[in-house]
């Protein structure tokens, strides 16, 4: 999708613990009034919508981080109590330029894709790194986390990124450092720090008593 056909106004989803990657589907279970509104909207244009994540998850408007993923609906199902069942995928991240006045019962805002245009081009060769994929691996052992590598060791470097930030539960302030992470090679050099990190964290919390 060429950045020039990415709208500019977006309506914007934050919620807490849901940090959202490019190029990875996220489900969602939409229930409340105004995100099914959010959804209705969507779906009658583009199918587009924003996640981010709010800085404090308190009050109906909370202040959220200033970079998010632009996400398409690809499948849609409502269930019987109304609410909807909703795969979104990744398209680009965005920098919130500012927050537009709106009647609607969701928030909107005017965004910026500039300075994630690498989001958007095709997907490149497989990435090799068995030092990187060896780590996560311990990492995941060590959380008894199941995982096909196989599957993950045919992904090039940003989308291995982005599926192990989607996977693990890292915290928000490490996921959301990678996902304002411009360049690939700069995200991978901090997502080895943050492993190394919650691998000697795993490691203490079984040792010290």
């Amino acid at each position: 999708m060429p950045v020039d056909n990415l709208p500019k106004k977006i309506a914007i989803f934050p919620l807490a613990d849901a940090v959202f990657f490019p190029k990875t589907v996220l489900p969602l279970n939409i229930f409340e009034k105004r995100y099914i509104q959010l959804v209705n909207d969507c779906m009658k244009g583009g199918r587009l919508f924003g996640m981010v994540q709010p800085k404090f998850n308190i009050g109906p408007e909370p202040e959220v981080y200033r970079v998010g993923c632009l996400g398409k609906i690809t499948n849609l199902s409502e269930t019987d109590d109304k609410r909807f069942i909703i795969n979104l995928l990744g398209i680009t991240r965005f920098k919130i330029e500012e927050e537009l006045k709106t009647d609607k019962l969701y928030r909107e805002f005017k965004v910026d894709y500039s300075d994630f245009i690498y989001d958007l081009e095709k997907e490149k060769n497989k990435f090799e790194n068995k030092k990187l994929i060896n780590k996560i691996k311990s990492l995941f052992k060590k959380n008894n986390y199941l995982v096909e590598f196989n599957k993950l060791e045919k992904l090039n470097l940003d989308q291995l990124i982005n599926a192990i930030c989607m996977i693990f539960p890292f915290s928000i302030e490490e996921k959301q450092k990678l996902m304002e992470t411009i360049k690939t090679e700069d995200k991978a050099k901090i997502l080895e720090k943050v492993i190394n990190f919650n691998l000697i964290n795993n490691f203490e919390s079984k040792t010290i008593q």
